[in-house]
């Protein structure tokens, strides 16, 4: 029954988007399907927007429909089946929903919001993500399998199932640095097997006995940074032998040198220049939560909703990655989690404050339940960028509960995340710190709280002109706030 659900789920959006001659390639990420389109024209928003399963749509790089968690996972495979049969058919593609010039005028516009949303530092971003979020789903199962070791570890229950699944929640993270260079290779055009083969000399126990210009290596050092490097060293060492490389020897030559020459590079510079980054990365966030306590949670709590829709979030991903590989929870994560609960509270503010508004009522109600587990995208795109004055009441509320952390973090309550990826009610199992399972809930909870609190205060309050509840109460368009920046793919701490 949860197949035919998904397939007909799928069997709405292909018609929507143009049918399968529209689409050059499907992808989907922890609660978005991405595609490629050939025609943005034959694409109809509303009627997406309309279907009971579909959260919401953003445009970006790629046309996102927003489906949550789980369920894209498994509505896409039926999609992509679609797609083939299709092409297989030779179906002919939708016939555009707009004609003549009106369409035109719609994908120019498209074109020119996406040309500017496509600088090369958020270019660069993007596929730093695309590197890491295929191993979010890992990083949640292990972390999770981690929390739980860690509880029957603590009670002393079980203590002959303790071992076990401490090797399944660590073998993954011990090996990370190859699935890294792995994708690394693959996202900028390399052979993904052989940026693998060069970041596995990262995690190698032999390069203990190494010494690198007076410095004894040790098995992991430089974690994901320097796989990251030496993969993408290996690309480019492997399209130069490309280049030149006669082809009658390409076969093995290439290969060869590609990892002879970035294997040393590695070594001998890489793993310690990584490790180093990736000790400083560690130290600064410690001392950041430590020293800054209250106020760096406010700010990084405030800052992330409007980083996320400049496309700087992304930046945040090895850094997380980093501090989980070194003390096995990133601190950053629970407090950027707090823009998730200040967008939740927004939203019940906004309920409350428009009781004649249908639309935006009904909105909220289906999106809350989604907003509660951490994924904000439809209360961020479909109640508080819209009305414009809520979304900065949201940053509010994130900046009330990130200092909330921040604070118990200054009195030496430190706790973490044991994974990226999930965020509001659903980052309770991932929670971990020296204080003990219950300190960490507790704070976790009150920042929940407070975000929740204090961005519906700033929202009623202060979320709206008294122009602005005129229109909206009577169904009216309101007074246009500035337009946001173009939509593009939320935190992994998914808020």
């Amino acid at each position: 029954m949860s197949t035919d659900k998904n397939r007909a789920t799928a069997a709405a959006i292909l018609p929507l988007v143009g049918g399968p001659d529209n689409i050059s390639s499907i992808a989907h990420c922890m609660t978005r399907l991405r595609i490629a389109l050939h025609d943005r024209s034959l694409v109809d928003d509303e009627a997406l927007r309309a279907l009971p399963a579909v959260l919401g749509v953003v445009e970006d790089e790629t046309y996102q429909i927003v489906l949550g968690p789980g369920t894209v996972a498994r509505v896409t495979p039926e999609f992509e089946a679609l797609v083939e049969e299709g092409r297989a058919a030779g179906q002919p593609p939708r016939t555009p929903v707009t004609a003549g010039e009106l369409a035109a005028q719609g994908a120019a516009l498209k074109e020119a919001q996406k040309a500017r949303n496509s600088t090369p530092v958020k270019l660069f971003l993007r596929r730093i993500a695309n590197i890491f979020v295929p191993l979010i789903p890992a990083l949640i199962g292990c972390g999770i399998i981690a929390g739980l070791n860690g509880v029957l570890l603590n009670t002393g229950w079980l203590p002959t199932v303790v071992p076990a699944l401490a090797a399944i929640a660590s073998g993954f993270m011990s090996l990370i640095a190859v699935f890294v260079g792995y994708n690394t290779a693959k996202e900028f055009g390399g052979t993904p097997i052989l940026g693998g083969a060069v970041a596995a000399i990262i995690v190698f126990p032999g390069v203990a006995r190494i010494d690198a210009f007076g410095q004894h290596l040790s098995p992991g050092q430089g974690g994901v940074l320097g796989a990251l490097a030496a993969a993408f060293l290996a690309v480019h060492v492997e399209r130069l032998c490309r280049r030149w490389v006669p082809e009658s020897v390409d076969a093995l030559v290439t290969p060869t040198l590609t990892v002879l020459v970035s294997g040393l590079v590695t070594i001998f510079g890489l793993m310690f220049l990584a490790g180093e980054v990736a000790t400083a990365i560690g130290s600064a966030a410690t001392w950041l939560l430590s020293a800054g306590g209250a106020f760096a949670g406010l700010v990084l709590g405030g800052l992330f909703l409007p980083l996320v829709m400049l496309g700087l979030h992304q930046a945040l991903i090895p850094i997380h990655t980093t501090l989980i590989e070194q003390t096995g929870h990133t601190a950053l994560l629970p407090i950027l989690a707090m823009a998730g609960a200040g967008q939740v509270g927004a939203a019940l503010a906004v309920y409350c404050r428009l009781p004649h508004n249908r639309s935006l009522r009904t909105t909220i109600k289906s999106a809350l339940p989604a907003g509660f587990l951490g994924v904000g995208e439809p209360l961020i795109y479909g109640v508080s960028l819209p009305l414009g004055r809520p979304f900065v009441t949201a940053c509010v509320g994130g900046a009330a509960g990130g200092a909330f952390i921040g604070l118990f973090n200054q009195l030496g309550a430190a706790f973490g995340a044991t994974a990226i990826g999930p965020s509001g009610w659903a980052l309770f199992p991932l929670l971990d710190g020296p204080s003990g399972l219950g300190p960490n809930l507790a704070i976790y909870a009150g920042g929940l709280l407070t975000g929740y609190l204090a961005g519906f205060v700033a929202t009623y309050f202060f979320g709206f002109t008294r122009q602005m509840l005129t229109d909206l109460n009577t169904d009216r368009a309101p007074t246009p706030a500035a337009a946001p920046p173009a939509a593009t793919e939320p935190s992994l701490a998914k808020i």
